[in-house]
């Protein structure tokens, strides 16, 4: 039972972290963005290999 829990603690945690990150790259100045490279029309991709990994 503790190994669920600590599982659902833990997918809870990345979804929770995904989010957060699309939030912070949509939220973004844009001359940031491009000074960084990032598109933030790829917002949910970038977050996605962030927080999931590849």
């Amino acid at each position: 039972m503790a190994h669920l829990m600590s599982s659902l603690r833990n997918r809870l945690e990345k979804r929770a972290a995904y989010h957060r990150t699309v939030r912070e790259i949509r939220a973004m100045p844009l001359d940031v963005a491009l000074d960084l490279n990032i598109y933030q029309g790829d917002a949910e991709r970038i977050a996605e290999e962030a927080v999931y990994g590849k």
